[in-house]
C-alpha cells in the first residue's frame, strides 16, 4: 500500500460528507423530500427559470440524475417546466407553491444542521476551512487531469 489509511485525508473528507448527508436526509424526511430533491428545490428558489443542465451543475450531479429528480418533483407538483421563449429546446424550471412549501418545511430543519456546523467554528476558522477545502478541490482536480 502506497499510503496508510490513517494518513489519507480523503477518508476524513468522505466521512464528514456522509455524516452531513445522513443528517440532512433525516432532517428533511418529514417534508417528504430526498437530499437531491431538496438541493434542486433550494437551487430553483434562487434561480427561477434555470435549465435542467444548469440545475445539475448547481447541484453537482449529472444531467441524467437531475432528469430523474426533476421528473419526480414535477409528478408531485413541486415544479413546473415550460419551453424557454427563445430557445425551444430548453425547458425552464420553476417552483410551484406546493414546491415552495415543501422547500420551506425541509429547509427549516436542514438549517439547524448548518447552524450547528457554523457554531462549531469561529468566523476565521470557517473562512480557513473554506480555503482549505478549496485547495483540496484544486489539488484533486489537478491530479485527476494528469492521470
Amino acid at each position: 500500500m502506497g499510503m496508510p489509511a490513517d494518513e489519507r485525508l480523503g477518508l476524513d473528507i468522505k466521512r464528514a460528507e456522509q455524516t452531513l448527508m445522513a443528517a440532512k436526509q433525516a432532517a428533511i424526511r418529514p417534508a417528504g423530500l430526498t437530499v437531491p430533491q431538496y438541493a434542486a428545490l433550494f437551487a430553483l428558489a434562487g434561480n427561477p427559470g434555470i435549465s435542467g443542465a444548469a440545475l445539475a451543475r448547481a447541484c453537482l450531479v449529472t444531467p441524467q440524475a437531475m432528469t430523474v429528480v426533476l421528473k419526480n418533483l414535477e409528478e408531485r407538483g413541486f415544479i413546473e417546466r415550460s419551453p424557454h421563449p427563445w430557445h425551444r429546446n430548453v425547458l425552464e424550471t420553476r417552483l410551484t407553491e406546493p414546491g415552495r412549501a415543501a422547500l420551506e418545511a425541509a429547509d427549516e430543519r436542514a438549517v439547524v444542521i448548518e447552524r450547528a456546523i457554523e457554531a462549531e467554528f469561529t468566523s476565521d476558522e470557517r473562512a480557513a476551512l473554506r480555503e482549505l477545502l478549496a485547495r483540496c478541490n484544486s489539488a484533486v482536480a489537478r491530479v485527476a487531469r494528469e492521470l
